[in-house]
């Protein structure tokens, strides 16, 4: 009787093998001894390697949640109480306003005025919501104070245009409403010069719901209200067409989103870029717009609408 030769088990253990942070190859070893009279067979001396991979926590690499649009039930498109509240109470500011603005041109017999006074705050409101826009998407980041949310909210909006739609009414208004609220409120109060109530209830109305002129222009013709896609042909409302262009790169024109009526003027004359270069020459600061747009600013396809059903 005889017994074979096998192969020596190494004396070190094969767990030696370098490994990465994260994966560790664990394995093993089998060594048969076999006794027999014949010859053997090549199955008979095994060394058998079972390898496994186990996964340890990497205590160094933080783990980064995927990010991706919000749904159309994620709680911060849905409106809460408090929003209604301050969308109610800026709607009954301007109300109030309004109402002082009319009760006070009928006492003075003095229409023209108010209504030229309210056609500058229209314009004017287009003119500050281009300057607003421009300067969240052109400036700071998540951590800036006050603004912060904000600049966040407008870069994800140029990534995911279309979840604007699906934003409910008191939760797209709230924050500007609360504005309106507070700024509105003690002009009304303190002033009773009709000309001033005019330019102030045209301008604030506009800026309290430009966010929903915005949404419209993000809108499809066929989903809109006749009421608003007759205004947004007409130029009272931004349309459409003009807004989209906003949407294209490099991203650095149509920023006003009441009419866009100011548009026009500001890119033909380089209004934003001339502001960019003096804010880099003073400060060092570089706007988004001059360099090429990563991957937060590229716009991800609503796959819900893009889906085509085949009959």
């Amino acid at each position: 009787m005889s017994i074979l030769k096998q192969h020596r088990c190494p004396s070190r253990s094969l767990t030696h093998i370098p490994t990465s942070p994260r994966l560790h190859l664990v394995a093993r070893l089998t060594c048969s001894a076999t006794t027999t009279t014949t010859k053997p067979k090549s199955s008979q001396n095994q060394l058998v390697i079972e390898p496994r991979l186990e996964t340890k926590p990497d205590s160094i690499t933080p783990i980064i949640p995927s990010v991706g649009p919000p749904l159309s039930n994620d709680p911060s498109l849905q409106t809460t109480w408090s929003h209604r509240a301050w969308v109610a109470s800026g709607c009954t500011t301007l109300f109030f306003s309004l109402a002082k603005t009319v009760t006070g041109a009928a006492d003075t017999h003095m229409w023209f005025e108010p209504i030229l006074a309210g056609y500058v705050g229209y314009v004017l409101a287009d003119l500050l919501s281009g300057v607003y826009h421009w300067g969240i998407d052109n400036y700071g980041d998540a951590t800036t104070p006050i603004f912060g949310s904000q600049i966040e909210g407008f870069q994800g909006h140029h990534k995911w245009p279309w979840t604007i739609t699906r934003r409910q009414f008191a939760n797209n208004l709230h924050a500007l409403a609360r504005s309106i609220t507070l700024t509105v409120l003690p002009i009304e109060i303190l002033c009773n010069d009709p000309v001033i109530q005019g330019f102030v209830t045209v301008c604030a109305g506009c800026i309290m719901f430009s966010q929903q002129f915005h949404s419209w222009s993000h809108g499809t013709k066929s989903k809109l209200p006749p009421l608003v896609v007759a205004l947004q042909d007409a130029g009272v409302l931004v349309s459409r067409s003009q807004h989209s262009a906003h949407h294209r790169p490099p991203y650095n024109s149509n920023y006003c989103i009441v009419s866009g009526v100011c548009n026009e003027f500001l890119d033909k004359n380089k209004v934003f870029e001339a502001l960019e270069m003096i804010i880099f020459f003073k400060l060092g600061v570089r706007p988004r717009s001059w360099s090429e747009p990563g991957a937060e600013w590229i716009e991800e396809m609503d796959e819900a609408q893009s889906q085509v059903t085949v009959h």
